[in-house]
């Protein structure tokens, strides 16, 4: 453990140039006082590295000096692809894999491609998560991984719309989503199918192997399961009036829905509105959603989901009536 954070040290130094003791803790989370112990060691194996104190003092290594000691462990050849997405490889467990990788990687470089992939590094960070949400936990997720890789079948206990079920799966992959993990897996050689991480209730990961299916290819698989979700949920149609604001408030909300409403837009009688026919789920389930939009939006058809917008709205209102039923903003 010490012998491979030390030579991260080296790479990160010569990679970064100098770095403060207190960065280089924050780096690997060690304390500082372990930070100068392991400088003290570099220096003894002949490493040219030294410490200066002061506001513009730090850990650096003597000018000139490169290491080549950039071969990849297994471990940290298997994490390449996620080098560069650090959230993601410490969900899946691999976060000081990847880090090492990265900086072996750098380590090699030319010092004027290093520069340039540093350059990048600083003014470049991907952030899965849309605005105001945040990370499920999953803590399954690392041994989940692990079951992945070596290809060990699972068994799971699994929350869904019908309660909670036992699954003996073959898991294909993982796959990272809108923020939200997703298990792509099958159940004894059967069709791939998508099971969200964090409804996964408890793991168990089998000493049996399987085979993956031939030709299985899981960048292919994804985005033709997603297409085939989004039309099986939402195979209906309703006819809406929609206002300028209405638009822009449903691109926001659901872009699948607005990209349908532009492609059968029509005039309107009323200027700025449309009317147009979108996509929507049960009339329940949808009331709910095209509230969102407040006033900017008039359901034509069908009538189930006119109702269920008005029954809807009246649990609304009961909220915020008075008792007597009287409207407050009334004479």
């Amino acid at each position: 453990m010490r012998s491979s954070r030390l030579l991260s040290i080296l790479m990160l130094l010569q990679w970064r140039g100098r770095l403060s003791a207190t960065a280089l803790a924050r780096e690997f989370e060690v304390s500082v006082r372990t930070i100068y112990r392991d400088v003290d060691a570099l220096s003894a194996s002949g490493v040219p590295v030294y410490a200066e104190r002061g506001r513009q003092g730090g850990i650096a290594l003597h000018e000139g000096y490169r290491t080549r000691l950039t071969g990849l462990t297994p471990g940290e050849a298997e994490s390449l692809p996620l080098a560069g997405l650090a959230t993601v490889a410490h969900d899946l467990g691999l976060g000081a894999e990847a880090t090492a990788a990265q900086l072996k990687l750098m380590a090699s470089l030319p010092v004027a491609a290093g520069e340039g992939a540093l350059r990048i590094a600083r003014r470049f960070h991907i952030d899965p998560l849309p605005w105001y949400h945040r990370t499920e936990a999953s803590p399954c997720l690392p041994e989940l991984a692990g079951a992945v890789w070596r290809e060990r079948r699972i068994r799971i206990d699994y929350d869904n719309w019908q309660g909670q079920a036992r699954h003996e799966l073959e898991p294909l992959g993982l796959v990272l989503k809108g923020g939200l993990w997703y298990l792509v897996a099958s159940r004894a050689g059967g069709k791939p199918r998508s099971y969200r991480v964090s409804a996964i209730r408890a793991l168990e990961v089998l000493d049996t192997g399987f085979s993956r299916p031939a030709g299985f290819e899981l960048a292919e698989h994804w985005p033709a399961a997603v297409a085939d979700f989004e039309r099986r949920l939402m195979r209906e149609r309703a006819t809406v009036r929609l206002s300028e604001e209405g638009c822009r408030i449903l691109r926001a909300v659901s872009p699948l829905a607005a990209e349908q409403v532009q492609a059968s837009a029509r005039p309107d009688a009323r200027a700025g509105w449309i009317e147009a026919e979108m996509p929507i789920e049960t009339p329940e389930y949808s009331a709910r959603q095209l509230l969102r939009l407040g006033a900017e939006v008039e359901v034509l058809a069908p009538q189930a989901l006119r109702d269920a917008l008005l029954d809807e709205a009246r649990a609304v209102l009961a909220l915020y009536l008075p008792a007597g039923g009287d409207d407050p903003g009334g004479s």
